[in-house]
């Protein structure tokens, strides 16, 4: 494998939206892209944490370009403010879509349009986002939609009568139904682009098992104590968010992979980013299209690729 997470291909010109780049796994992923010289606008909802991670991938990355865009991908409102403004946009090369709620409460909450708030931040704003960026998209010659997967698929099947868990709750099974609509979606986003001939891929990408305390240093975003730290060097198969950073990066970047593929550590929790496999039931053609039904019924649009 020649792809070096290190020295990624020049992107001098282009232009990547990632949902989530003020922290974690989204902060890291701005940082690479703008390392490889495109512009990085960081799709946020808090403002003021936006303007933190931009000065902070600015002192980290000469000459970086980045700015910002409020969005509260949970927020349908917002996410159709945020989407007309990526719909006017001259260039979209890529649209990274990785905000998402890896923690939450025992009981089942509710955004404020009424779906189960997991759901809502990690799939149905997130496809409303694309639906409406969708024309920047398409007269961008070689997109890219990369949707953030989990390894929790791998751990829950998914109820594809249940999917905002209406009967019974517990977060860990929201959070990997959540991640079973983003896979099903980005696959069946693939086949529609493959059949209609568009120019935009649709590519998947998970961090592996990507923790706080082995991640590198960046202040105000990514800050340890000694003992987090010392902690982090014990955890056995684990990376930090800077290295579970790269398959999403390589999935935006790398020519050599195709719409439809997969990209994941090597080792599954860790390691340099390869092709992966998603699971039997994310990748089937009926569950795609009824996640894409529900999502369409969710957020009502039409989304016609």
């Amino acid at each position: 494998m020649t792809w070096n997470p290190r020295h990624p291909p020049r992107q001098d010109g282009r232009t990547f939206v990632v949902t989530g780049g003020n922290a974690g796994l989204g902060y890291f992923t701005a940082e690479q892209l703008a390392r490889s010289g495109a512009h990085v606008v960081l799709a946020t909802r808090n403002a003021a944490r936006a303007d933190v991670a931009a000065s902070s991938i600015r002192g980290n990355v000469a000459g970086a370009s980045i700015n910002t865009l409020n969005v509260d991908v949970a927020s349908l409102d917002s996410v159709r403010n945020a989407g007309a403004r990526l719909a006017d946009y001259g260039r979209l090369d890529g649209l990274i879509l990785n905000a998402g709620a890896t923690t939450g409460s025992g009981a089942r909450q509710e955004s404020v349009d009424g779906f189960e708030l997991t759901m809502a931040t990690n799939f149905i704003g997130h496809f409303a986002l694309t639906a409406l960026a969708w024309p920047a998209l398409t007269r961008t010659a070689g997109s890219r939609v990369v949707g953030l997967g989990s390894l929790a698929t791998l751990m829950v099947r998914p109820h594809a009568g249940n999917m905002q868990s209406l009967r019974s709750y517990n977060f860990f099974r929201a959070y990997a139904f959540s991640k079973h609509a983003m896979h099903g979606f980005i696959l069946e986003l693939d086949r529609r682009v493959r059949e209609s001939a568009v120019d935009v891929s649709a590519l998947l990408a998970h961090p592996g098992y990507a923790i706080d305390s082995r991640t590198l240093l960046r202040p105000g975003i990514a800050e340890f104590t000694p003992l987090e730290r010392a902690a982090g060097i014990f955890a056995v198969g684990t990376q930090g968010k800077n290295r579970g950073a790269a398959p999403t990066v390589r999935a935006a970047l790398d020519p050599s992979v195709s719409s439809g593929d997969f990209v994941g550590p090597q080792h599954l929790t860790q390691g340099r980013p390869t092709l992966q496999r998603p699971t039997g039931t994310s990748a089937s053609r009926e569950f795609g299209g009824h996640v894409w039904a529900l999502a369409e019924e969710w957020t009502g649009l039409e989304f016609d690729v």
